[in-house]
């Protein structure tokens, strides 16, 4: 037989088993995620971690984290760097894939002195708002005109104290770190906003689409049987499905 026809038929045989590995999804997931104190620890400890485990470990995914600022992350992602960032709220950016399904809920805080009005989402365009730069809560949150986007906690009750901006607004457990930082804690409050859900955006490429499917396929598994309840449970936090 001439040897062009052995190396069609070599090629007629590798080429299934090709596209079965491609099409099969890839055997790790690189996320990348701002360090939130017990949610994305730098460590691979905390409640997100622990539920995208449970997701995507099962499958046959191993997960490797990646601790970057959180503008830094969402650049990763939209690179193709990273397989996606942790923590996008719904279309938050362009360029990246977005899941049919959720992992949890920020709890949307406004930390305020004790002296203040209690805000709500119908009166917050009254206020001089404050939240770290990159969240772009104006585009979640009604009534927003006046907000200050700033580079670190770090400065948020003297912020408050000094009549510089009326709330600081957050996810509960950001705003809660923030007020333990307070020498007397009982001069703020904490009043809640809102409930934002909380995404994965998987970079656009083929990886991403196809750690996309199995994020799905396993969420909907998932919510069905009540297997996140207990990580939920182990953290204190709200189941939010």
């Amino acid at each position: 037989m001439p040897m062009r026809h052995w190396l069609l038929i070599a090629l007629c045989t590798v080429a299934p088993l090709v596209q079965a590995d491609e099409a099969s999804p890839p055997g790790k997931v690189m996320l990348a995620s701002e360090e939130w104190n017990d949610y994305t620890n730098p460590d691979g400890t905390g409640l997100a971690w622990d539920v995208l485990r449970k997701i995507f470990e099962p499958a046959g995914i191993t997960l490797e984290s990646r601790s970057v600022p959180y503008t830094r992350s969402v650049g990763l992602a939209q690179r193709g760097e990273v397989d996606g960032w942790v923590g996008s709220y719904r279309n938050e950016a362009e360029g990246v894939l977005y899941p049919h399904w959720n992992f949890d809920s920020d709890h949307i805080y406004a930390l305020g002195l004790a002296t203040a009005p209690t805000p709500s989402t119908a009166t917050l365009g009254n206020y001089r708002l404050a939240w770290v730069r990159g969240y772009k809560y104006e585009e979640y949150l009604p009534n927003v005109h006046r907000f200050n986007p700033v580079e670190r906690r770090s400065g948020i009750l003297p912020m408050l104290q000094h009549g510089r901006a009326d709330f600081y607004i957050d996810a509960l457990s950001e705003a809660k770190y923030v007020l333990a930082q307070a020498d007397d804690p009982a001069q703020f409050k904490l009043t809640h906003i809102a409930e934002l859900p909380l995404y994965i955006g998987f970079a656009d490429n083929e990886r991403g689409r196809a750690l996309m499917a199995v994020y799905d396929r396993r969420m909907a598994a998932l919510v069905k049987s009540g297997e996140l309840k207990p990580i939920f449970e182990q953290w204190k936090q709200p189941y939010p499905f």
